[in-house]
């Protein structure tokens, strides 16, 4: 449905789109000749991002929205709404903080309302316009590999990315039994160099894709109609992608350790499964 949507014009809605791969998108869509809504909780960059793309001759607008507040997603809604029809919706805003299983509760919250809630209120505010439309559009919302193979380390962002993966295929299924003429898709990027990592890594890695490079992979593999869109990178190549979601998923059906990829049980079995994908 994404050439359709495309071919069919309109606006796109990007949260978290000031910076990044939310800036990238846009410059892309900008490219392929929709109208672009920036939403982003920093008013300073948004005022550069929307320069830069109105510089490039884009039809751009930007609100700052703080996304887990569902009455101001609501007002970006309106502002959508009074620019034309939408064709896609990225719900990409997200944050970091650290956390542990026992300890770090505010964080927690804060992973939840800006990860997950923030998508589900983007999905709340824009999808029955969308459905009231009746045009082909796409829902893309950002998830984390973290959120499928969940690694130790940081559990709070591993949750709420999660939980945006279950809300997402939840999402598909709902628009497809509807027969509405919208998709929805996961968008899990790779190991991508952004500002929040050039803050305290000055050049880019090797391993590390440029946001670009990963928001022109999302847009080729949703067009071609995936759901999951699992980012490579430099280092990890989709087949490693693979395994290492396939080994997860075993550990339910096996019974294994939770987490037996990092169980030093478990570590030389999991080298041998891993190279026989290779």
């Amino acid at each position: 449905m994404f050439d359709d949507a495309i071919r069919a014009g309109g606006v796109a809605v990007i949260t978290g789109g000031a910076s990044g791969v939310g800036f990238a998108a846009a410059q892309d869509l900008a490219q392929r000749g929709l109208s672009i809504l920036l939403a982003d909780i920093s008013a300073e960059e948004l005022e550069s991002a929307t320069a830069s793309l109105s510089a490039q001759g884009a039809q751009v607008q930007s609100q700052v929205t703080d996304v887990r507040n569902a009455d101001a997603v609501a007002k970006l809604a309106d502002t959508a709404s009074g620019m034309g029809p939408i064709a896609v919706l990225m719900n990409n805003a997200g944050i970091a903080r650290p956390t542990t299983s026992w300890d770090g509760a505010k964080n927690w919250r804060d992973l939840i309302e800006v990860n997950l809630f923030g998508v589900l209120n983007g999905v709340q505010a824009f999808v029955p316009r969308m459905i009231e439309a009746a045009r082909p559009a796409v829902v893309i919302n950002t998830g984390s590999k973290q959120g499928i193979t969940t690694p130790p380390g940081n559990p709070g962002y591993n949750v709420s990315k999660a939980g945006v993966k279950v809300l997402t295929e939840m999402l598909a299924h709902d628009l497809r039994t509807a027969e509405t003429p919208i998709s929805a898709h996961l968008f899990v990027p790779g190991f991508t160099y952004t500002g929040m990592i050039a803050s305290f890594i000055p050049e880019k890695p090797d391993a590390a894709w440029t946001s670009e490079q990963t928001t022109t992979h999302l847009f080729e593999r949703v067009s071609a109609g995936d759901f999951y869109v699992l980012c490579p990178d430099n280092d990890v190549t989709p087949q490693i992608d693979q395994r290492r979601v396939t080994w997860a998923a075993q550990d339910i059906v096996e019974n294994r350790p939770a987490l037996s990829r990092w169980h030093p049980d478990y570590a030389e079995r999991f080298a041998a499964f891993q190279k026989s994908g290779t």
